[in-house]
């Protein structure tokens, strides 16, 4: 009798960000879902992968964000090459920048070459963020503001979940429909590319604005592999070289029968 194995996809390269351990709204359980079904060569941590602003309020840090940090160390050692460059929440591990903790390479920025000889700057994002940059009093009011519709959208969604439906994200519903959010999100996008280009890279991957998007902007690719609060994304690259945005919604075992032929296995 042939049994069902779970399924694991290997990739050359992983690139995922905004995870946001230490809050409520972190998709922990999904998270490590996708990261048993998902190998790599490379493994980058796009930045804000631990709340510090948040953690620094209140304490928060249930078994599973614990479980996703040591998944991550387990990787390492089995391997895959982790790199990680800090975001403006876990803007602590800065000060760590050309350091090694466990394995894990922090760097500020990273240069990544594709199978197929793309070079990619990989940085979080947060200094082409004027709010940030300038105003972290009203960022950290933002946060609060995002908090609250976190929570309201954590109670809609278990509604949703019984129901049968999909998840569905409150927030980033709002950023796609209130005119200045779009036009915030379009000036960053431009911005970052903008500075892959003087870097003279063919793209840039980033991360921060929790918007997962992968699109040619004056000849640059820009890939922003999302975040695990709302999309629950990454960016991959093939072994061949060719990137994908993938989303993972699932947190059972992913199984593939025994016959099935290891080209059916992509995700």
């Amino acid at each position: 009798m042939k049994m069902n194995t779970p399924r694991v996809t290997k990739y050359r390269s992983i690139w995922i960000s905004d995870i946001h351990l230490g809050t409520k709204g972190c998709q922990a359980d999904k998270l490590l879902s996708f990261l048993k079904h998902n190998e790599s060569d490379y493994l980058y941590l796009v930045g804000d992968i631990i709340d510090g602003w948040r953690l620094k309020r209140s304490w928060y840090w249930p078994q599973s964000h614990n479980d996703v940090v040591q998944k991550i160390l387990r990787k390492v050692r089995k391997g895959t090459k982790v790199i990680y460059v800090p975001g403006n929440h876990d803007e602590f591990a800065r000060e760590y920048v050309n350091h090694h903790f466990g394995g894990v390479d922090v760097q500020e920025r990273a240069f990544h070459k594709t199978a197929d000889g793309k070079e990619l700057l990989v940085i979080h994002g947060d200094e082409f963020d004027v709010v940030v940059r300038y105003a972290k009093w009203l960022a950290l009011l933002g946060d609060g503001i995002y908090t609250m519709l976190l929570v309201i959208n954590n109670w809609y969604n278990k509604i949703r979940e019984k129901m049968g439906r999909p998840y569905w994200s409150l927030s980033q519903y709002l950023k796609l429909k209130v005119k200045n959010a779009v036009q915030f999100i379009a000036e960053y996008e431009e911005a970052i590319a903008k500075a892959a280009k003087n870097a003279k890279v063919d793209g840039v991957v980033c991360g921060h604005i929790h918007h997962p998007e992968m699109r040619d902007i004056d000849g640059i690719l820009y890939c922003n592999d999302g975040d695990w609060v709302e999309s629950c994304s990454a960016l991959v690259e093939h072994m061949d070289g060719r990137l994908e945005l993938v989303e993972w919604t699932s947190t059972e075992p992913v199984f593939i029968k025994s016959e099935e032929t290891e080209a059916s296995c992509a995700y």
